[in-house]
Formats: C-alpha cells, structure tokens, sequence
C-alpha cells in the first residue's frame, strides 16, 4: 500500500474510516457494506485526486440497485501518474473476515483507446480455475465490482474511461484462508465482491423470524402462490415468469430454504416456487437445507449421478463449471431432485411445487412444473 518514494509527491490521511450511514435489517442488526463497495469507493476518491488535484474528504458512489452511499477515506496518497485511496470495510454486525480492513484502489491513466484495465495487488487473490464468474488468470474481481468501479470512473473521468485500477487489501492472504478460496482456485488473497454493495448481516434467528412474517403477510393478503429465491438474480427470473405477482409474494429466503418450508408446513398456501442458482438447488437437491457455504457443500459425485456419472462433473471446481460443462440437462435434473426434496420437507401438507434453477446472470436452464 505504500507510495513509492521516488514518485510520492503528497500524501493524506483523512479522518474517519466508515460509511456515514448505513441501515438495519428486520431484526434490527446493522448493515454494512461489500468490498465492491469499498474499492468503489477508493477509485472514485483517486480518480477525483487525478482530475481535479485534491482528494475529497468523503465520496458518494452508485449502488447497483440505484441507492446512494457515502465513505470518509482512510488513506490517500499520490504520485507522478497515480493516485491512491483506500477506504476501511464496514461489515456492520455481520462476522465478516473482512471487517475492518483496508479496501485500496490505486487509478492510473493508460493512452486513449485502452478501456479499464483491473489488477490484483496485495492481498487480492487471482483466478486460477474455470467455473467462477471470472476466468482464469483474472484478478478476482467480481462482475458487478467491476462495472461499480467502470461507472464511478466515468462519472469523473468521462464516458469510456482509460485506465488500471489496482486493488489491493493488505494482509488480505492471510484473511483468505480463512475463506473458501483456496478451495475454489483463488490463489494470493480475497475475493472483491458484492452484487448489491450492501452486507446484510448473518443472523438466523433475525432473518428466519422475517421470513416467517413474510409468509404471515402473504397468507393475510389472501396469496395462493408465494416464492422463495436465494438472492437477486434468481427473483428476477421468476418475476419475469410471474409479472402480475405483488411484492409480498417474494420470500427473500436467502440460505434458509429450511426455514422457509418448516414454516409454510404449518402455514400452508396452495403453490410455492422455490429459485436459486445451480450451486444453492443443487445442494438442496442432495438434502442440505441450510444453503451457506460455511455449513453445505456440493457432493460433486451425487451431481455427477445425475448427469449418467459424467466424469466431467465429478472433476469441475463448481456446480456452475459443470452446467457449463454438461448444459441445460443437468439444471433440468437439478430442478426434479429438488422439487422431490422440498415436497418431502412440505409433507404432509399439500403445497404444490415448482423449482427453478439459474446460473448467476438468472438466466434459467432448469424448471420443475407444478405436479398438482
């Protein structure tokens, strides 16, 4: 992170490290914000200090789903041709590895025509196997970071941006192996990731009782059909299945397909779609109804059983390489498996089912019809 001294040519440390607001959730825990978020953030701040000579003291930036959010810098230096600002990641109340630590991003300008370039720095860990939303040899910088970080460039750089954005996060390696990524063939550091620049905070209890009231809700409002997704992408694609459907039809279920159903047993409704990526349904699929990485995992044998032992799906590094890999049959088996599973979970009640698997874009590759 620091400056070399034969460029440096001024340095600030502005006060304050955090977002100046943030939020809560139903159960009333604070939320924070993503390292997406945060390299955002960090760029703009640089890419100000390069067009307009001084850094701001804080920085507004675009979320994704178009709210607003606000970071003081917590670092700030410059030199001949760059300009660097990190700000410190605010997880809120949730156990994230990466509280505290500093988000760095480093804007250097490259010659006309070159676009925006990402690096890994220290602490950032490198793609080095097929089946992620980032290819291989890619620093592992998620899709929805990157185009964070190409929008707030252009907002002070203008439109179509040149430049290398370098983000790094000190002592980021040794967070990380306390994370998935050395298993998924993320090698020297984290993960820069987010699709909504917001971290909710994990609390079972707090997101299973919103659930609940979700369910309650769609139940008094006289709802025959309600939905449960893992995240944004999966609700999307239902909601462009199901465009007449209200708001309170969406369960935001996130991990906790168990929840959801233990609940809709004893307060059943008529019809229940359940949606989610390949790697959430699959694990569902094989039983798991906490569907956190830290607590299910794929059995890539068992998936590979539902492909006729396709060997290619007991070698791929994740449930997405082996769609990739086997196509639209492997959703479509995912998708039969899982409603098989959740009608048992259901049982005895008479809730139909439908499920739905997607890849992260929400493009659906796999759906089980209502049985009844």
């Amino acid at each position: 992170m620091q400056a070399p001294s034969d460029q440096a040519s001024d340095a600030s440390h502005v006060s304050g490290s955090g977002p100046t607001a943030g939020g809560a959730t139903p159960g009333g825990l604070r939320t924070g914000w993503t390292t997406g978020a945060c390299a955002t953030a960090a760029a703009k701040a640089a890419a100000i200090r390069l067009i307009e000579g001084a850094f701001p003291p804080e920085v507004t930036i675009t979320l994704p789903k178009g709210g607003r959010a606000t970071f003081h810098l917590a670092h700030a230096t410059a030199g001949k041709g760059w300009a660097e600002a990190a700000v410190e990641k605010d997880a809120g109340d949730d156990p994230d590895v990466t509280h505290g630590a500093l988000i760095v991003a480093r804007v250097t300008p490259m010659p006309d025509g070159s676009g925006i370039t990402f690096c890994a720095g220290e602490g950032v860990g490198t793609v080095t196997k097929p089946g992620l939303p980032i290819p291989p040899g890619e620093p592992a910088i998620n899709p929805v970071p990157r185009a964070m970080i190409s929008r707030a460039l252009a907002e002070v750089m203008g439109a179509d941006p040149d430049a290398e954005v370098t983000i790094s996060v000190p002592h980021g390696a040794e967070l990380a192996a306390r994370t998935w990524n050395p298993r998924l063939g993320i090698v020297g550091g984290l993960s820069i990731l987010g699709t909504t620049g917001i971290v909710r905070p994990f609390s079972c209890a707090a997101w299973i009782a919103s659930i609940h009231r979700g369910i309650d809700v769609a139940v008094a409002t006289g709802a025959t059909h309600v939905v449960g997704t893992t995240g944004s992408s999966s609700e999307r694609a239902v909601r462009d299945i199901y465009p007449e459907f209200p708001e309170t039809a969406f369960l935001d279920m996130g991990d906790f397909v168990g929840g959801l159903l233990k609940y809709l047993r004893r307060h059943p409704v008529p019809r229940v779609t359940i949606a989610g990526g390949i790697g959430k349904m699959t694990k569902l699929a094989q039983g798991a109804v906490d569907l956190h990485s830290k607590r299910s995992q794929v059995d890539f044998a068992q998936l590979a059983s539902l492909a006729n032992d396709d060997p290619r799906v007991v070698g791929a590094n994740s449930a997405l390489e082996a769609l990739e890999l086997v196509g639209a049959p492997l959703a479509q088996a995912v998708a039969e498996a899982a409603a098989a599973r959740v009608e048992a979970l259901l049982a005895p009640s008479e809730v139909s089912v439908e499920t739905i698997v997607t890849d992260r874009s929400g493009k659906i590759h796999g759906r089980r019809g209502f049985a009844r």
